[in-house]
């Protein structure tokens, strides 16, 4: 199963995600909901580089069974590099929210405050 979190400051902010496991929804290489939150997470972590021209912090492991991605947003951004991570890292919330609504078997998600 995967564990998906997503971290909320004291301001309602995002600012980190973090996701391990596998969902074994399918065959390696047809997991339809490992591929989802795959591409979702990887995708909003090259948007938030790209789009705010920061580098987040970024812990990766592929060796972790199913893998491990945890990312978190720096203190030092801009008012402006904070809300373009805020619309991106809650269109990430929104997907992830739809994947657990069809697929609640094999992903759990928590939001931490």
């Amino acid at each position: 199963m995967i564990q998906a979190s997503i971290k909320r400051n004291d301001k309602g902010n995002i600012v980190s995600f973090e996701v391990t496991g596998h969902a074994e929804s399918g065959p390696y290489g047809s997991d339809i909901v490992c591929a989802a939150v795959s591409a979702l997470t990887i995708g909003t972590t090259n948007s938030l580089i790209t789009l705010t021209g920061v580098t987040p912090i970024i812990e990766q492991n592929d060796e972790v069974e199913g893998g491990y991605l945890y990312v978190e947003l720096v203190k030092e951004l801009t008012e402006e590099q904070l809300k373009i991570a805020q619309v991106l890292l809650e269109s990430l919330l929104i997907s992830l929210n739809g994947i657990v609504e069809e697929y609640s078997k094999y992903i759990r998600l928590k939001i931490k405050s």
